[in-house]
């Protein structure tokens, strides 16, 4: 499965495209901030990075699937929901380089504040260019995270290829698609949905391989109410990068989500 990864972070698609499939072949990353480089570099250090989405020329990286967690700022409630105004929409450059590579794949990632502002001309230009899309908001805790964290998941399946057999074909693959493989995914947005009410109304106990999935010690979190967004420490005077490290972590997707998804995504 060839990967062409844009807004790669700090690597969130990467990791789970490696869980996902055995083939698995990064044919690039597009990233500009310096710290979330040297992170690729470090766990992917013979991938190329390129660095300005304006330069990159989606032909020139045929790639299976296209994955990318676009600028979230401006649809996010933290912000202030510029939208298409804001210099940050860089959703129409991520479309560019679909349009020009054709992959059979699009998963994109943005924060739940999209919903109301951006989500339905995403879709549409998917559809344009002759993809599938379905749309999703799966929590971490679907995935056993410690907190909250919703965000839009967007995937879209290339028509040309469905259409190979024919309409009917094409639409028997639609629901297939959807019921077998990516509509698993709803499954997990319902397991994060009954996690999160029955822990507002009982606050029970934080199930044991939560804390060990996600590397922490089961005697780490005392407090069980699953939190918006993960605690990643925000006073540590003097230690190097914190800013970098703490804007990395903060942006990254949660890799087991896109994992879920990832993993019901097929060529044949």
């Amino acid at each position: 499965m060839r990967h062409l990864d844009l807004f790669s972070g700090i690597g969130g698609f990467a990791l789970a495209g490696q869980w996902a499939w055995p083939d698995h072949e990064l044919v690039a990353f597009c990233e500009k901030d310096k710290y979330c480089q040297k992170v690729l570099r470090k766990h992917w250090p013979h991938v190329q990075i390129l660095d300005d989405i304006y330069n990159l020329k989606g032909d020139e990286f045929p790639a299976d699937v296209i994955t990318g967690g676009f600028p979230c700022q401006p649809f996010s409630t933290a912000g202030k929901r510029a939208g298409e105004s804001d210099d940050r929409y860089l959703w129409p450059e991520m479309l560019r380089v679909i349009r020009e590579a054709r992959p059979t794949w699009v998963v994109g990632e943005n924060v739940a504040g999209i919903v109301s502002m951006g989500l339905d001309q995403v879709l549409a230009d998917l559809e344009v260019e002759g993809y599938a899309c379905q749309a999703f908001i799966i929590p971490a805790c679907a995935v056993d995270a410690p907190h909250r964290r919703d965000r839009v998941w967007i995937v879209g399946h290339s028509r040309q290829q469905r259409e190979r057999g024919g309409p009917q074909e094409a639409h028997r693959e639609d629901e297939e698609i959807w019921a077998n493989g990516v509509g698993h995914a709803h499954k997990a947005i319902d397991a994060g949905q009954d996690v999160a009410d029955t822990d507002q109304q009982e606050q029970p106990a934080l199930p044991v391989n939560a804390n060990s999935r996600f590397g922490l010690p089961t005697s780490a979190r005392t407090d069980t109410r699953w939190l918006p967004e993960p605690s990643v420490g925000r006073v540590a005077h003097g230690i190097p990068n914190r800013v970098d490290r703490l804007r990395g972590l903060g942006n990254a997707i949660v890799p087991a989500v896109a994992y879920e998804i990832l993993k019901n995504l097929s060529l044949s």
